[in-house]
């Protein structure tokens, strides 16, 4: 397993990676469903850039829900901020905060999985 710290600054670093350089211009545009990019949806750019956190989540943590559930969250998060329900620091502190909850899912999946309880 890896370092618990590690496992935080790779959620944090993965997360700033993902929003920002891997996120480019076209995505950035065409998941606004107030002035998506004519002939794109909307959701599916939403959701393509929700699926890229959700994936990094998943493979640094090792817990495979997580990938929905960061997803999901993204998501919306994303679209609270296109659509002026919430601004750029509301949603990035939304973000990081999930990034710190998920910090804890590893730990404690580890200690109180299923299986270490019956077979230990």
């Amino acid at each position: 397993m890896m370092d618990p710290h590690l496992i935080l600054i790779a959620l944090i670093g993965a997360h700033f990676v993902a929003d920002y350089p891997l996120q480019g211009d076209f995505i950035s545009k065409a998941k606004n469903r107030t002035a998506p990019i004519t002939g794109f949806p909307w959701w599916q750019a939403l959701g393509a850039h929700a699926a890229i956190h959700g994936a990094a989540v998943a493979l640094i943590t090792g817990v495979w829900w997580l990938f929905f559930a960061e997803a999901l969250i993204h998501f919306w998060t994303d679209d609270a901020k296109c659509r002026g329900r919430i601004d750029i620091n509301q949603d990035q502190a939304i973000h990081l905060a999930c990034k710190a909850l998920w910090f804890f899912v590893p730990v404690s999946w580890a200690a109180f999985s299923p299986a270490r309880i019956l077979f230990s």
